[in-house]
Order: C-alpha cells, then sequence, then structure tokens
C-alpha cells in the first residue's frame, strides 16, 4: 500500500513539471510569436542601427507658387558633411582642413573629434558643391558628405515677409514656410553603411538606401505681378517720406483672397540676417496681420455703412440719408471736448449730408451718428465685422485688436469710436470688413493658400468661406457710392485715376506715445475698384511719415500708383 502512494505522488511530480514545461514553453513560443509579427519592424530598425550608421538623404521641401504658376520659392543642390570620430586618422591635421575650407573654428572641432565616444555629428549643412569638392579633394578619413537642398527665393526681396525662411536644415521657421511645413518639408531617407561593434565601417560591407519623400508643392492666392506693383509703391513711399514702415494689401473684394500683402523695410531672403535677431524680427513682420492701431478717419466707412443699414430697417435712432448735419467744428462729450480735423472757417463743413460728411471727412457728424444709434446697436455691427477678434487667416501671429468691453464704455469713448479713435485694429481687419461693406454685404475668411499640389494634381482647392453678412445689398451699393463720390470730389482726390472708377477714404491718425498723443502719424488709404462692381479692395498705411501726415497726400497717391498698375495689367 505504502508502494503504491509513493509511485502515485511521482506520477505527480512528474506531471507537474512536465506542465510547468509545457506552459515555460507555451509562453516562449508565445513571446517569440508576438515579436516576429508584432515588432517585426521595430526589431528590424534596431537592428539596422545597431549595425550601421547612416547619413542623411533630405527630402526636397515643396516648392512654392503665386496663383499663376510663378515660383517665389525653390531648393537648390547643396550638401551636408559629417564627421565620425573613430575612423579619423589625423584629429590635428583633419580639424585645420575643415577649419580653412569650411571657416569653422579649428579648436571647437578639434575638441569634438577628440570624443572618440560619439559616433558621428554635423560639422556644415548646405554647402555649395565647390566647398564640398575642395574638402573631399583632401582625402580626410572620417569625413563624408550628403547629398541636400538649399532653400532660394528666386526674387530674393519680394513677399519676404509673407513667405518666411526656413532653418540651415530646411525646416520651416516663419512666415508660410513655418504656418505649412508639414504640407512643404517632406520625410528624409537614409543611407546605411554596415559597421562593427565600435562603430568602424565593415571593409567590403553592404550599403542599405532607404529613400525619402519630397516635400507637396502648395499655391498662393498672392499674384507676382500685383505683388511687385504693390511693392514699388511702397518703395516710392519710403523715398518720399521716410516712415518707419509702410505696408500695403491688395483682396480680391468677392473671396477674401489676399492678392498683394507688402510691407519695408523689406530683406533678402537668401541673405537673411540671422546674426542680428532685432533686425531680423523687424524686417520680416507682417505688420498688417500683427499690429494693431487706431485706424482715423478710414472707419468713417463701417459707422456709416452701419447707420446707412439701420436706417433702411427703420430703425428711428439713425439718421436719413439725406438729413442735415448742422456742423460746429466741436462737440462736447462726457465734459470733453472733440474736435473736427478742420476748423469750419470756411463753411464747408457747417451744412451737409452724410454723403458730403465722407468727403469731408468731419468728426462731429460721425460722433452725433455714433451716440444717435447707440453702443449695443454698434457692437452688434462689430461683431459682425469681426472687430475684436482674430479672422482666422491662414498665417501665425494674427493680432485680435482692441475694442473697449461693451459694458465699460462712456458716451465719450463711443464718440471717438465713431470717427476711428478709442479703437484698435489690424489693417487685415480693415479691408476684410470694408471689403464687406463694397462686395454686397460679404464677410469673407482672409487667405493666403489657393491650392495643394503634388506632381501637378491638385490635392486640395480653395473655396471661399463666409464669416458673416454685416449688411445688405441695397447698402453696400449706396456705400460704393458715397465712397466714389469720396475720390472724385472729396479727401481722397489723390488716388483718383482719370478715366476709372475708385472709390475709397482716407485716414490721418494721431498716434500715442506712452500714455499719450504724439506728433506721430499714421496716414493710410483704403480704396477700391471698379466703383461700380468692385475686384479690387486695396489698403496702404504710412507710419510717421515725414514732411507730411494727412492720408490724402501721404497714402493716397501710393493706392493711386497701385490701382494704376492693375489697371495696366488688365489692359
Amino acid at each position: 500500500m505504502e508502494q503504491s502512494n509513493n509511485i502515485f505522488s511521482l506520477r505527480k511530480r512528474l506531471l507537474a513539471v512536465c506542465c510547468a514545461v509545457t506552459f515555460i514553453f507555451c509562453l516562449l513560443f508565445g513571446r517569440l510569436a508576438y515579436l516576429q509579427i508584432n515588432s517585426y519592424s521595430y526589431l528590424q530598425n534596431y537592428a539596422l542601427d545597431q549595425w550601421t550608421r547612416d547619413l542623411p538623404i533630405r527630402a526636397n521641401r515643396g516648392e512654392i507658387y503665386d496663383r499663376n504658376g510663378v515660383i517665389l520659392a525653390t531648393n537648390q543642390t547643396s550638401y551636408d558633411i559629417y564627421l565620425r570620430p573613430r575612423m579619423v586618422e589625423n584629429d590635428e591635421y583633419t580639424a585645420q582642413i575643415l577649419s580653412q575650407v569650411l571657416g569653422k573654428d579649428k579648436a571647437i572641432l578639434l575638441q569634438r573629434i577628440s570624443k572618440k565616444s560619439t559616433s558621428e555629428f554635423t560639422v556644415a549643412l548646405s554647402v555649395p558643391e565647390s566647398v564640398m569638392k575642395s574638402v573631399m579633394s583632401y582625402e580626410l578619413k572620417g569625413v563624408y558628405y550628403s547629398l541636400s537642398s538649399k532653400r532660394y527665393y528666386p526674387y530674393s526681396e519680394l513677399l519676404s515677409q509673407v513667405l518666411g525662411y526656413t532653418t540651415l536644415d530646411g525646416s520651416g521657421l516663419a512666415g508660410i514656410e513655418k504656418y505649412y511645413d508639414d504640407i512643404l518639408r517632406g520625410e528624409n531617407g537614409k543611407v546605411l553603411t554596415e559597421a562593427d561593434l565600435l562603430g568602424m565601417e565593415i571593409k567590403d560591407g553592404k550599403t542599405f538606401i532607404l529613400n525619402g519623400v519630397d516635400g507637396l508643392d502648395i499655391e498662393l492666392t498672392i499674384d507676382y505681378n500685383v505683388q511687385a506693383i504693390a511693392e514699388n509703391a511702397l518703395e516710392f513711399a519710403d523715398l518720399s517720406y521716410s516712415p518707419t514702415r509702410a505696408s500695403a494689401i491688395v483682396m480680391a473684394a468677392n473671396s477674401g483672397e489676399i492678392l498683394a500683402i507688402a510691407s519695408t523695410p523689406t530683406v533678402d531672403l537668401n541673405n537673411l540676417p540671422r546674426d542680428d535677431l532685432e533686425k531680423l524680427s523687424f524686417n520680416t513682420r507682417v505688420s498688417a496681420i500683427s499690429d494693431v492701431y487706431e485706424p482715423g478717419s478710414t472707419f468713417k466707412i463701417l459707422t456709416s455703412a452701419i447707420n446707412v443699414e439701420e436706417y433702411l430697417k427703420g430703425n428711428k435712432n439713425s439718421y436719413s440719408l439725406d438729413h442735415v448735419y448742422y456742423s460746429a467744428p466741436t462737440r462736447v462729450v462726457d465734459g470733453q471736448t472733440i474736435k473736427c480735423w478742420d476748423k469750419h472757417k470756411n463753411g464747408k463743413h457747417s451744412s451737409q449730408d452724410l454723403k458730403k460728411a465722407l468727403q469731408n471727412s468731419c468728426n462731429p457728424v460721425f460722433v452725433d451718428i455714433a451716440l444717435k444709434l447707440g453702443k449695443d446697436c454698434m457692437y452688434d455691427y462689430f461683431e459682425k465685422f469681426g472687430l475684436g477678434k482674430t479672422l482666422g487667416i491662414d498665417f501665425l501671429g494674427e493680432a485680435q485688436g482692441m475694442l473697449i468691453n461693451k459694458f465699460d464704455v462712456k458716451n465719450c469713448d463711443l464718440a471717438r469710436i465713431g470717427f476711428g479713435q478709442t479703437i484698435a485694429m489690424t489693417g487685415l481687419q480693415l479691408i476684410s470688413s470694408v471689403c464687406s461693406v463694397v462686395n454686397g454685404g460679404i464677410l469673407y475668411k482672409p487667405t493666403l493658400l489657393k491650392s495643394v499640389l503634388s506632381e501637378d494634381k491638385v490635392l486640395y482647392d480653395f473655396s471661399p468661406v463666409v464669416l458673416s453678412r454685416p449688411i445688405s445689398k441695397e447698402t453696400s451699393n449706396i456705400m460704393r457710392e458715397y465712397l466714389l463720390s469720396v475720390v472724385e470730389e472729396g479727401s481722397g482726390i489723390h488716388a483718383k485715376v482719370e478715366g476709372y472708377l475708385i472709390g475709397g477714404k482716407t485716414g490721418t491718425a494721431q498716434k500715442y506715445e506712452n500714455g499719450t498723443i504724439s506728433n506721430k502719424y499714421l496716414s493710410s488709404f483704403i480704396g477700391f475698384y471698379p466703383a461700380d462692381e468692385p475686384r479690387y479692395v486695396c489698403l496702404v498705411m504710412v507710419d510717421e511719415p515725414q514732411g507730411a501726415y494727412y492720408g490724402s497726400t501721404v497714402a493716397a497717391p501710393v493706392a493711386k500708383q497701385i490701382f494704376e498698375g492693375i489697371i495696366n495689367l488688365e489692359n
């Protein structure tokens, strides 16, 4: 009986051992299957990393075109130079040659070469072929190169602030280059060479090439010809008035597409001042998108449009279109005296309707309108016109403007807002809202991207985006007539092009410094062509002009040059 029990116990132990061995085997088999199936790619790449040394093959960055196929940004062949310290035979000599040919600091190079624990480091990026050949002529052990591409801008300074620029290794750093970097940059490839455990290349070892994927091309809404016209006109403003900055935007009235956007000073994108970050930042800033300012009398367009719309709706707190304003040169609101720019001595402002008030740019009239409409009404339209918020343009750094909280607005604030003071907005907000006033009442989302291309196939095509409908078509028709008269008979006369219908409004805003009014001005003009069926809207801003400062004499002639250029293109 005892012997039988011992045999039974032994069998139990053997069964337990067999079960344990089987279980462990299943675990190992399962793990092996998991690694083979699910981790195949990872393990293969890990093995390649352990037993190879790689040199990158930089993918070609996508090209940037204007709306008509003109290349604005492309690539030039260049080379990247690398060094593997363990392969170097003579540290001193290698550092000397690289320093001599590439202009690098010899001491720093020698220090890096002496660190044999480093498998590889970059010596120089995007060097020309002639420099690469000079380095290779010395047959330095451990020095390698790979084919690369360098960003090149055929027109150097044209559209420089909007295009932006890239880092030396080809990543977008500013402007369109940064905003659409994911589309433009592509995916780099590699050249892999077999190496031993110490990182030394194996003689007669295999070489593997992993090809990259080039970036996609993009087409902007910009028209090269209109852009060149705008930049030439701003150069005229620079030479005539020596401002701190001048800016211009040309927008398609019926879509929100930006046809041109320019600023001075410009920068040569092929020769950037990378060692002077302050200068680089100032010269590449798109002030019309990123900076806010008091619009001055150009804002009277919006105040007028609100009044006309409310009158047509039957609002009793609006003035009729034929109402005559008997205008004294000042208004007193909340104990503050608000003056007209004109002293009213010639009697031209003493009796006028809204159309004449726009021609004369009479401040008191727009004070009356704003106060009669009231802040609730005015602020409802500010929301519809997109004021005090970003419009969503495809560009980094868009400012939202400055609009006093409605509940904090006093009568004296509202009175000044009526003629463009005590409110700050971007040039982009102003031109977008004025587009809606003259195009039939539609506020479009502004855009710079027209399409995305791959080998001449269109992957994305722009469609206009409607943000709101601030006013009616009837109000828009009336406002076009009024603003045409400003150029034909009023303060915008210097923007007039004989034989063509142009409407618009001048603006002269006195700037604040340290909370007080200064003797510096921002002169502006915003206009549209043709006035009966607008296709183009143009805004010109000249910041701190010297010698003269009225928008009528400084900015309007610049806008005239731009419109003349566009008319010549069309003809």
